[in-house]
């Protein structure tokens, strides 16, 4: 079996580099529209409806920060019922061992704690991070991604994946510059 670098002439990606937000979310549109799935957009800033142009879905990321604070929320509260009700009783100013309402402070910190690092791994997790190299990278427009520029790449992965017609289709889109980029 060959390998879709193989096939598509041991090019890796397409890059397209474009001057605004606007044409990128719309060259975006146009290649899931097109069928494309192995893309993905670089900005120098978060674009509103980028997401949407893409196709992407709802992130997984939110689950992680529930998961995280239910465990925080379950785990500050049982710390605490246990140590002052049953491994070190004390008796506070009359009050009950069991007084549940001055849990509550350390209780919404486990909380916040334990949701905050769920996001922070589950975020890492979903995204595969960390990725120090990606052959994208490797574009010589790449670093004004993060400047003043707008990139699409098209993976040859991609099941849609024709470098001629995928350039085309590129370039129809407003495409300042669109370079092969090699493994």
């Amino acid at each position: 079996m060959r390998s879709p670098e193989a096939e598509s002439g041991g090019v890796f990606a397409l890059v397209a580099v474009f001057e605004t937000p606007g044409k990128l979310v719309q060259a975006c549109e146009e290649l899931r529209d097109a069928g494309y799935r192995s893309f993905d957009a670089h900005t120098p800033f978060p674009v509103h409806g980028l997401d949407r142009a893409m196709g992407l879905r709802s992130s997984k990321v939110p689950y992680f920060a529930l998961v995280g604070g239910i465990a925080g929320l379950l785990g500050g509260f049982a710390l605490q019922a246990w140590t002052m009700a049953v491994d070190y009783p004390q008796n506070l100013s009359g009050k009950p061992y069991f007084a549940f309402q001055a849990y509550v402070p350390i209780t919404f910190e486990t909380t916040i704690l334990l949701a905050a690092l769920g996001t922070f791994f589950g975020m890492w997790a979903v995204n595969r991070l960390p990725r120090f190299f990606h052959p994208v990278m490797q574009a010589s427009a790449f670093p004004r991604a993060s400047d003043d520029r707008f990139l699409v790449s098209v993976e040859s992965s991609d099941p849609q994946f024709d470098a001629a017609k995928t350039r085309a289709l590129l370039q129809a889109q407003g495409a300042e510059q669109i370079e092969e980029v090699r493994p």
